[in-house]
């Protein structure tokens, strides 16, 4: 296997020597005045999501997105380009949308007014009214900044902000062998859950849940302690690498069929032929890259083209500060994000969206959070409330149903007494690295 460089700005995310050691305590969770703080110094200075680009891939196509209680429209332009406005009438304030469309404009519903792709008023009732002058062809909407990467649409609230690669440095770098744009989304969930939003970054930052509370993923990814590789940036992000072979530690009773040999048949590789379980986990994992590596093109994986050898078998479950996580897999992007309730603390929004890379011949794919799936883009998003897990029926067993099962539970848990601060093992260094960054924000140091 090729040794595969660290990014310069790779920190160890098991070295708890790199945090100052700011205590995790419960208010965080539930206080409104630490979620206005939020507002008000984070999520007015990051760079959000707004969509795929891949919704509007036509001029008048527009994306809107509803954050808090603010919302912005994405809008494609007549070159190509995509332009971000405020989704409020320069008029009285008026929402001019309500949900992703076409158009060549927007019409406010109240007074008419008629705003152009381009956030340009084109016409307003009585122009010649207006003390001031006829607003049309000067009044614009509120631009904010946007751009695109990963076949993501992205904007920021901060004029001052740094530019989008700035702000993911150095993930675009490190992902660029990944034609992220090319992902086909395939499930679209948005579910409100009962808990802070951070409850989510903190879940994606650590595996060292997983052998709790997904006992089904240590048989095909190994996240064992001295396996997994931990690593966080000054910018705070982070990730866990993790091999996808089975876990020395955890096996599967030997009546039960292995997922790890269904994936070795797949690349024309015998599981039966290695002389132990050891021998098939680790020498069978070294095999799967060099069969992906010689298989890739006769067999429509043009995905694989650019992959090292760690891309092509592995997956570095990836955190981008704060709220959006990207699993990626050799065949699969899994996008999670979490945003907060307009009015309640102990409730936020978890977006799922399973996206998998095209493969000639395929019309299906296993979708790994959401199941089989038709290989091809969803249309509309399913808006679901968890409900102790009542909401998503379809999804019960999968990973990320696991995970919002715990939710609620440990919600509550901040409200004890008994719990003063997070106890952590290095592992889970990346969790505290990840509310330290956030304080900076809330303290004024970025």
């Amino acid at each position: 296997m090729t040794e595969i460089p660290k990014h310069p700005l790779t920190m160890d995310g098991r070295d708890a020597s790199n945090l100052r050691g700011d205590p995790l305590t419960g208010d965080r969770y539930f206080s409104k005045e630490f979620a206005q703080k939020e507002w008000d110094h984070m999520w007015t200075r990051i760079w959000h999501v707004a969509g795929r680009t891949a919704e509007i891939p036509e001029a008048g196509d527009y994306l809107v997105h509803n954050f808090l209680k603010e919302s912005v429209i994405c809008a494609r332009q007549d070159d190509g380009s995509v332009r971000a406005f405020y989704n409020s009438c320069r008029h009285r304030g008026m929402r001019l949308v309500h949900e992703t469309s076409s158009s060549n404009g927007f019409h406010c519903p109240y007074h008419g007014w008629r705003w152009g792709k381009d956030g340009v008023l084109n016409d307003a009732q009585d122009p010649e009214d207006f003390p001031q002058g006829n607003p049309c062809g000067k009044l614009k909407l509120n631009e904010l900044r946007c751009e695109i990467w990963g076949g993501f649409v992205w904007y920021t609230m901060d004029k001052n902000a740094p530019s989008l690669l700035e702000y993911l440095d150095p993930m675009p770098e490190i992902y660029k062998n990944y034609p992220m744009d090319t992902a086909v989304r395939v499930a679209w969930y948005r579910i409100k859950v009962d808990a802070n939003w951070k409850f989510v970054t903190d879940n994606f930052s650590e595996s060292y849940h997983t052998r709790t509370a997904h006992p089904q993923v240590p048989p095909w990814i190994d996240q064992d302690v001295d396996t997994a590789r931990h690593e966080m940036f000054p910018g705070g992000h982070g990730r866990t690498v993790q091999p996808m072979r089975p876990s020395l530690s955890d096996r599967l009773p030997a009546h039960i069929p292995h997922p790890y040999d269904f994936v070795l048949r797949q690349w024309d590789i015998d599981p039966e032929s290695y002389a132990s379980y050891e021998e098939k986990a680790m020498q069978g994992w070294l095999d799967l890259k060099a069969a992906k590596k010689r298989l890739w093109k006769e067999r429509g994986y043009k995905h694989y083209e650019h992959m090292n050898d760690e891309e092509l078998t592995d997956s570095p479950h990836t955190v981008f500060f704060p709220n959006v996580t990207i699993s990626y897999l050799p065949d699969n992007l899994i996008f999670f994000r979490s945003e907060p309730d307009a009015e309640d603390p102990e409730k936020c929004y978890f977006d799922l969206w399973c996206m998998a890379f095209p493969v000639e011949g395929q019309t299906e794919v296993e979708s790994i959070m959401a199941g089989r799936k038709p290989l091809a883009e969803v249309e509309t998003c399913e808006h679901r409330d968890f409900d102790g897990g009542k909401g998503v029926p379809e999804l019960e067993g999968q990973i990320v149903f696991q995970d919002m099962m715990l939710a609620a539970d440990m919600q509550a848990g901040m409200h004890s007494r008994g719990y003063t601060d997070a106890y952590l093992p290095a592992q889970e260094t990346r969790v505290r690295f990840f509310h330290e960054v956030l304080n900076d924000y809330l303290e004024g140091r970025r």
